[in-house]
């Protein structure tokens, strides 16, 4: 059937997809102008030098081979690189990219929702509830969920092309496909370990692919699917291996959440899930898990409302088979995040809720186009009753999206609307520490600390605040009752060992730096730190042998030799800086100011001949280079060794330095009257000398200026014996 020569589905089709765009883009575009948060971004973006160096092969091996962030997620981190190497740190287009990524899964929903029942407003309404919810403002509006809008993409292509597979003729091509697809899913978030069994449910409806031919038990069909299965199984077994030794130590041990506790606090977030897709208000950031657990008739009830429901689409599993899978897909789906495996102290999270609700999507659409089947004027009141919720829920999401535009409004919003929150809490006073606001924030940690006394992270950002006051002393006790309840803190370690190095308690810093050493040796800052206090402290080789380590750890060796240079001719290791110095120039034979930095080396070491060498080279590389030019000029001016010295080259260098200073240096001036002079053109060098003066008095450089008149006086003598008849 046409209309006006066109597909009126594929009309309604394409708009029901720029709908979907324009309405994730009313409720997340917004976010463009958003800024990182402190939960999680900066370890995953902004202070993770492994995306901060941009994608590059290195970056994407370290992905595939590290378990960042507790989770092995290596596509994940590989977008962020991609993020990173396209927008620097410009948190704007992080968003936009997972903007995007949640408006094209939203699309991909519809599309094989309706590719799996053919029921076309009824998909679109679904995948327009996915992409407007307000649950889904933390998948979409926080940087770090990227593993959450990532995961979904693939997911929903992996069921797309289940459906092909089923659908078309079966072939092991579109099987691989799929088996392809999945495990790419698992590389952006081992979550999605439950989509074989979504799979399955597909199965029993809309697929009826457990609908057995009369010459098969239904046991045989079901067996028959199953196998089918395996090689997903396979995969998502594998993930869950990763899964477990990724997470290590942010497992939450039996000592501090029981078995019970944890399964009191599962029924009771799945009924609270449901309530909040019902009635989505006060949602945050971070839900603190309840110590002592949920109250014991939160959990009956909870268990009677599971057990009703559950009950309820069992009876009606084959009349009304929907009810079945979509609140199987809910339950299923949330298994790897309710909490029998308890990897943070969270009692329930919004973002847990963005693949697993869509199940109960299907299950209220469905059941609401069934009983308003016979109604007079349905299509009216169909539309009028989805334009309302959709409306509403636009609203909602974009007052919550709003709460995530900085982590100061993101914080507040989640104090005031939960209780006991100590995480919110400690993340304010950082977000209004960051903004100089000290005194706020030390009264939000003690309000933390309150809370949660045993909190370790509190006391060190407490430390941290009053550092920048300036209570010192006070900062010390913070960090010890850190280090009391997590000794193994290598960050708190690292911020006592550097006040006890400001003090120039050097022996107590060294030791806090070596225990910071010991717990991360990769990391290069702890490494250069220690090496610093071992340099003020006189160990010359021990500092050496731990700055070789940094620098064979480094991505960028010539910086680092460059640094390490510094660092030694500031201590006057003179011997030290001119190796450094070699390594540099061993490793980029073109660097300036590696040549440069040589030749300071070895002028301040008395070697002449090698600085007025290595001044040159740098200057054959560049002859621009204004200090070079003014160093070597120097040099060759007024070298101890007379055979050195050259009066034309040194005046035609200190010239063009002046010229390109504008004429008004008196340290260059300095250096071309004294040019001047080794010329025997004494005259010159007694009036350049003269206006240098001058310049150095007028700009309080007394020692300058008081050199430069014991010199004019001998230029005055020498040039009044130049011009004396003979």
């Amino acid at each position: 059937m046409t209309w006006n020569g066109r597909n009126p589905q594929a009309t309604a089709v394409a708009g029901i997809c720029i709908f979907l765009v324009a309405a994730v883009w009313a409720v997340f575009g917004q976010t463009a102008g958003f800024e990182f948060v402190n939960y999680d971004d900066p370890l995953y973006v902004y202070e993770n030098a492994n995306v901060t160096n941009g994608l590059n092969w290195p970056g994407v091996a370290w992905a595939f081979t590290h378990a960042e962030c507790r989770l092995y997620h290596p596509l994940t981190m590989v977008s962020l690189q991609t993020d990173y190497h396209f927008h620097g740190l410009d948190a704007g287009g992080y968003h936009l990219t997972n903007l995007s990524i949640h408006a094209a899964s939203a699309v991909l929903l519809f599309l094989v929702l309706r590719q799996l029942t053919g029921a076309l407003w009824r998909c679109a309404l679904v995948a327009a509830i996915f992409a407007v919810h307000p649950l889904r403002v933390e998948s979409v509006a926080w940087v770090t969920e990227r593993k959450d809008t990532l995961s979904a993409f693939f997911f929903l292509l992996t069921l797309g092309a289940y459906v092909r597979y089923v659908r078309a003729a079966a072939s092991l091509g579109r099987y691989l496909l799929v088996v392809l697809l999945f495990a790419l899913d698992l590389l952006c978030k081992p979550t999605v370990v439950t989509l074989p069994f979504v799979l399955l449910l597909l199965d029993y409806w809309p697929l009826h692919r457990f609908a057995a031919p009369a010459s098969a038990g239904g046991f045989g069909v079901a067996r028959r699917l199953l196998l089918e299965k395996t090689p997903l199984l396979v995969l998502a077994a594998a993930a869950c291996v990763a899964t477990f030794f990724a997470a290590g130590n942010s497992v939450m041990s039996a000592a501090r959440f029981p078995v019970v506790l944890r399964l009191s606090n599962a029924l009771v977030s799945y009924v609270v899930y449901l309530r909040q897709m019902i009635w989505p208000v006060g949602l945050a950031a971070f839900y603190p898990y309840p110590e002592k657990g949920p109250p014991w008739m939160e959990v009956v009830a909870a268990l009677v409302v599971l057990a009703i429901v559950s009950g309820m689409v069992l009876a009606l599993r084959r009349e009304r088979p929907w009810l079945w899978v979509g609140w199987l897909w809910y339950l299923g789906m949330l298994v790897p995040m309710i909490g029998f495996v308890q990897a943070g102290a969270w009692a329930h999270a919004d973002r847990n809720t963005y693949l697993s609700q869509i199940g109960l999507y299907v299950l209220i659409v469905w059941t609401a186009a069934e009983l308003s089947a016979g109604w007079h004027y349905r299509r009216w009141i169909q539309s009028g009753c989805s334009a309302a919720v959709l409306g509403a829920l636009i609203l909602c999401a974009r007052t919550q999206t709003a709460f995530w535009r900085g982590s100061e409004s993101l914080w507040s919003h989640a104090v005031s609307c939960t209780s006991s929150n100590y995480l919110a809490l400690n993340n304010l006073g950082m977000a209004l520490g960051a903004e100089g606001k000290l005194d706020q924030a030390i009264v939000e940690f003690q309000k933390s600390l309150e809370i949660a006394p045993d909190y370790a992270e509190g006391y060190n950002n407490l430390g941290n605040a009053l550092t920048l006051k300036g209570d010192d002393d006070e900062a010390i006790t913070q960090y010890e009752k850190a280090l009391k309840i997590q000794p193994d803190s290598a960050g708190t370690r690292a911020n006592l060992a550097g006040i006890l190095f400001k003090h120039g308690k050097l022996d107590e810093a060294i030791a806090q730096f070596r225990k910071v050493v010991e717990l991360q040796p990769e990391n290069a800052d702890a490494q250069n730190n220690l090496g610093e206090a071992l340099l003020l402290k006189g160990d010359i080789e021990g500092a050496r042998h731990i700055f070789d380590k940094t620098t064979a750890m480094s991505r960028d060796p010539l910086s680092s030799w460059q640094t390490l240079g510094q660092r030694f001719l500031r201590e006057h290791d003179l011997d030290g800086a001119i190796a450094c110095y070699r390594q540099a120039i061993q490793t980029n034979p073109r660097s300036l100011d590696a040549w440069a930095d040589l030749g300071l080396a070895q002028f301040q070491k008395g070697d002449t001949k090698a600085a007025i060498d290595s001044w040159q080279h740098a200057l054959d590389l560049n002859p621009d280079q204004l200090a070079v030019q003014n160093n070597l000029a120097w040099l060759l001016a007024t070298a101890p060794e007379k055979p050195l010295r050259n009066g034309p080259k040194a005046v035609a260098l200190a010239t063009r330095a002046n010229q390109a200073s504008g004429g008004n240096d008196p340290v260059i001036l300095h250096t071309l009257a004294a040019a001047y002079a080794e010329d025997g053109n004494y005259g010159m060098a007694l009036v350049t000398a003269r206006r240098a003066a001058a310049l150095a008095a007028a700009q309080k450089s007394d020692a300058l200026a008081a050199t430069l008149q014991q010199e004019m006086k001998s230029y005055d003598t020498n040039s009044q014996q130049q011009n004396s008849p003979r």
